[in-house]
């Protein structure tokens, strides 16, 4: 996915997209993945309109421009420096009044309608998984869609999911595994949930205690105790496939304990844990205290997983349609600024104070740059360490299914495409999207690629019964 609006369009020499040999540093970071499951980047060439509404103005110039060639990068280009951009603004001016379309954009950003409810609750755990929702805050992005939105510091995610199925919470922050999980009634009661948008891709790690640093091998930790957030998480189910993969069977060799994060560190340092699988910045705060390591990080496990989602009941979107419209067009804005690595600094200092994750801002930084000390010795340089994509691509929650199914969260006949596409709204997002002037993947399914397997969403049942460890 790429941004292809916040060029200049009357520009010649400035390409609004982004092409398979782009050599932007946003490109460059994320070569090895597929074009389509590429994260949000902004384009190279002139920096950005300065302020919302210059920004807005671009955007629409830029939509009118590119619908014109018919997204013809080649024609526009040869076209401008034919006739020059300043002839071709009057012209087009003449026959198209472009200061009233941007008017009309700029009013209609409240959702398409009266907002049905504009002072909203929104859980989150504080991490930097939940990056585009907390920093939409105090960076002003609920406000400029009309909304009033309160933050809300929960604990974990049991109580983010409490407070949301007794609608404490209008939306919250959960991991992707749970709206799949209380839609279907797993751990909860059952109450149709949708997840419009993933939060993060990648972003976790395995930590081991410093003690550690002699036991690499994974078929050195029989006996090992394990932290993770929560059991419906990408955290469990990656912990458990990459110790199953090291034939560690995780319910019999090893002890997987539900643990909240900001209480990760402390267990570890008092010897509660020997390691854990855990969202930042709290594997760095452990690097940070010199308490644990990092062995892993999970995009080697998984390049491009998902981990962390913005989710919300049906009822809500259903009942405040306007209101549920503009929410997630602020998060896709949010979410769209996160992936671009130049902002990366400015967000981590937006989002450090006591009121959001409370942490240093080296910390976070180390996080969100991917310039960080791996307590061996070593300062890596990762910058698609965290990343941000929000398309809930239907393919990753059968692949989650998979896994609950797998450990025994879930049992019996799965429709796995049914529940993955009643959840994760892909055509909606993507649609979304493309109004906000990014380019969705054309397709909601497609392989992933986990330790170097490969996963079919074709054939979920032939998947699971590949593993030799399994409950089910």
């Amino acid at each position: 996915m790429t941004i292809k609006s916040l060029g200049d369009a009357f520009d010649p020499d400035v390409d609004l997209g982004h092409g398979r040999h782009c050599g932007c540093a946003a490109c460059a970071t994320t070569s090895a993945r597929p074009a389509s499951a590429r994260p949000t980047s902004a384009p190279s060439g002139p920096a950005l309109p300065a302020g919302d509404e210059a920004l807005v103005d671009r955007m629409v110039e830029n939509a009118v421009v590119r619908s014109m060639f018919g997204g013809n990068e080649i024609a526009r280009r040869s076209f401008l420096k034919t006739v020059g951009a300043g002839a071709f603004a009057a012209a087009l001016a003449s026959v198209l009044p472009l200061d009233r379309v941007k008017a009309a954009v700029k009013d209609g950003m409240t959702g398409g309608g009266p907002l049905e409810k504009t002072k909203l609750n929104i859980g989150f755990v504080p991490i930097t998984c939940a990056t585009p929702i907390i920093m939409a805050h105090p960076m002003g992005f609920y406000e400029r869609r009309g909304l009033d939105v309160q933050v809300i510091k929960t604990a974990g995610w049991a109580v983010a999911r409490d407070k949301s199925l007794n609608k404490e919470y209008d939306a919250s922050h959960m991991l992707t595994p749970m709206p799949l999980a209380i839609t279907m009634g797993a751990g909860s009661t059952a109450q149709p949930f949708l997840m419009p948008a993933v939060e993060n891709i990648n972003g976790q790690a395995i930590v081991l205690h410093v003690d550690h640093k002699d036991k690499r091998d994974p078929r050195d930790w029989k006996g090992f105790r394990f932290g993770v957030p929560f059991e419906y998480s990408m955290h469990n189910f990656l912990l458990r496939y990459y110790v199953a993969e090291h034939g560690l069977d995780p319910d019999k060799d090893i002890q997987i304990r539900v643990v909240p994060p900001p209480e990760m560190v402390a267990n570890l340092r008092a010897g509660n844990l020997d390691g854990y699988l855990s969202p930042d910045p709290f594997n760095q705060r452990a690097v940070w205290e010199k308490v644990g390591f990092i062995h892993l990080l999970t995009k080697d496990i998984w390049e491009g997983h998902p981990c962390c989602a913005f989710a919300c009941s049906k009822a809500f979107a259903e009942e405040m349609p306007n209101t549920y419209g503009a929410l997630v067009m602020a998060l896709l804005e949010a979410t769209a600024y996160a992936a671009d690595p130049a902002n990366r600094k400015e967000i981590s200092a937006a989002i450090a104070p006591a009121n959001y994750l409370n942490q240093p801002v080296p910390v976070i930084e180390q996080v969100l740059t991917g310039r960080f000390a791996d307590g061996l010795g070593q300062v890596q340089d990762v910058p698609d360490r965290i990343d941000f994509d929000p398309f809930p691509w239907h393919s990753m929650g059968v692949w989650i299914l998979t896994q609950m199914k797998r450990w025994g969260y879930i049992s019996g006949e799965i429709d796995y495409r049914g529940i993955a596409e009643q959840v994760y709204l892909a055509a909606e997002t993507g649609a979304r999207m493309k109004e906000l002037g990014l380019t969705p993947p054309e397709v909601t399914y497609e392989p992933h690629t986990i330790m170097g397997k490969t996963f079919d969403p074709a054939d979920p049942e032939g998947y699971l019964a590949s593993f030799a460890i399994r409950r089910s």
